[in-house]
C-alpha cells in the first residue's frame, strides 16, 4: 500500500511498514504455541472451498457405496438401502421421467422421492442405480490411480533428487519419454488391452502407470533443495543410511508437494476415466460408469435430456471437490499464502500497537 508524500495513509494504517506489522502481528498470533501440523490443519480448515469440497466429495461417496452396495474384490458382497439394481428391467412408470419432486420454492408440486427419482431408460434400468454405481467406478479409479501415479512418482523423483548425476539423467529421460505420449490415446490402448472381472481396478492401475511424470518432476526438485539443507549434511555425518535420509528426513518435508499435487491427480483422474468410457475405451459392458452413462444416452438429448442430467452433475460435483480441497490444501502448505485480517482484527491490533508504543 502506497502513501502520497505529504499526505496521511489511509484507514489509519500507519505507513505500509506498520500495516504489513500489523498484519504480521496478528498472524503470529493466530498461530502462536502450535505446531507445523496444527498450524497446516488450521489453515485447510478455515479454507471455506476445501470445507466444500471435502463435505461434497463425503457426500458422493456415501451416498454412492451405500445405497446400492458394493461388491469387495468379489470376495463378498455389501448390501445397500436402495431397494432396485442396476441390472434389472423394471416396468416403465410415469413416462420414464424422473419422479424426483422439487419443492415449492424451486417451483416444483412438493418434494418427493418416488420409485425412480433419476428416471429410467428406454428399456426400464433405474437410473439412480446405475448412476450409484457409475460414481462408484470414477472413485475407485480416482483413488486407485493417484495412488499408483503417487508411488511411482515419488520413488522416480527422489531417487533423482537424491542422487543427481548419471542416475538423474536416466530418470528422467525415461520421464520425458513417458511425457511425449498423448495421455488420452496411451489411456485408450491401455483400455482396450486390459480386461477380467476387475476391470476397474486393471483400468485404474494401467492409467496411474503412465499418470506419475508430473509429481516425479516436482519432488525431483523439491528433493534437490533439500539435499542440500543442514538437517540432511547433520543427519549424514551421524551416520544415517540414504534410504534414511530420503524416509525420514526429506520425504516429510516434501510432503506439501506430495499432497496438493496428489489431489489434484484425483480431479484428472475423474475427467480422464470419464472421456474414455463416453469414447469406448474404458469402462465397457456390462461395467457401468458416468462416462458409458452419457455414452449410451446421447441418442436420446433431445427426448430424455435426464439420463445426461445426473452422470453430467455427479462428474462434475467429483471433480470440483477435489479441485476445492486441492486448492485449500495447496493454500494450507504454502507458507506464503496470508489470509488478510478482517477491518475488525486490524482495527483491534492497531489500538495494541498505539498502547504499546505509548507505554514505551
Amino acid at each position: 500500500m502506497s502513501t502520497p508524500l505529504g499526505g496521511t495513509p489511509p484507514d489509519g494504517l500507519g505507513t505500509g511498514s506498520i500495516g504489513d506489522s500489523i498484519e504480521n502481528a496478528i498472524e503470529l498470533k493466530e498461530v502462536e504455541g502450535l505446531s507445523q501440523s496444527q498450524i497446516v490443519r488450521r489453515r485447510f480448515f478455515r479454507h471455506r472451498g476445501a470445507m466444500v469440497g471435502l463435505a461434497s466429495i463425503s457426500f458422493v461417496i456415501v451416498l454412492a457405496f451405500s445405497s446400492v452396495g458394493f461388491s469387495f474384490l468379489g470376495l463378498f458382497d455389501v448390501p445397500g438401502w436402495w431397494k432396485h439394481d442396476h441390472t434389472t428391467l423394471y416396468d416403465i412408470e410415469n413416462s420414464a421421467r424422473p419422479t424426483l419432486g422439487l419443492p415449492g420454492w424451486l417451483g416444483g408440486e412438493g418434494l418427493a422421492w418416488g420409485d425412480f427419482p433419476f428416471g429410467q431408460d428406454s428399456v426400464g434400468h433405474d437410473i439412480f442405480a446405475r448412476t450409484m454405481v457409475g460414481a462408484q467406478t470414477s472413485i475407485v479409479v480416482m483413488f486407485v490411480l493417484s495412488f499408483v501415479s503417487a508411488a511411482i512418482g515419488i520413488v522416480v523423483g527422489a531417487v533423482a533428487g537424491f542422487f543427481r548425476g548419471w542416475l538423474d539423467g536416466v530418470l528422467m529421460r525415461f520421464t520425458d519419454l513417458f511425457i511425449t505420449f498423448p495421455v488420452l490415446v496411451t489411456g485408450a490402448v491401455l483400455g482396450k488391452m486390459v480386461s477380467g472381472d476387475q476391470l476397474t481396478l486393471w483400468l485404474a492401475f494401467a492409467l496411474g502407470c503412465i499418470f506419475w511424470t508430473t509429481l516425479a518432476r516436482l519432488v525431483r526438485a523439491e528433493f534437490l533443495t533439500l539435499r542440500e539443507r543442514e538437517f540432511v549434511d547433520a543427519a549424514r555425518v551421524a551416520g544415517a543410511s540414504n534410504f534414511r535420509i530420503i524416509r525420514k528426513h526429506m520425504l516429510p518435508n516434501a510432503m506439501g508437494v506430495i499432497i496438493v499435487n496428489t489431489t489434484l491427480l484425483l480431479s484428472a483422474a475423474v475427467l480422464l476415466e470419464t472421456a474414455l468410457s463416453y469414447l469406448g475405451f474404458g469402462i465397457k459392458e456390462p461395467g457401468v460408469s458416468l462416462g458409458t452413462l452419457v455414452s449410451a444416452a446421447q441418442s436420446a438429448f433431445s427426448t430424455r435430456p435426464w439420463l445426461f442430467w445426473w452422470p453430467g452433475v455427479f462428474i462434475i460435483v467429483l471433480a470440483l471437490a477435489v479441485n476445492f480441497i486441492g486448492d485449500g490444501l495447496r493454500d494450507a502448505f504454502d507458507p506464503r499464502q496470508k489470509k488478510i485480517p478482517s477491518a475488525r482484527a486490524l482495527a483491534k491490533a492497531e489500538k495494541r500497537l498505539a498502547d504499546r508504543q505509548r507505554n514505551s
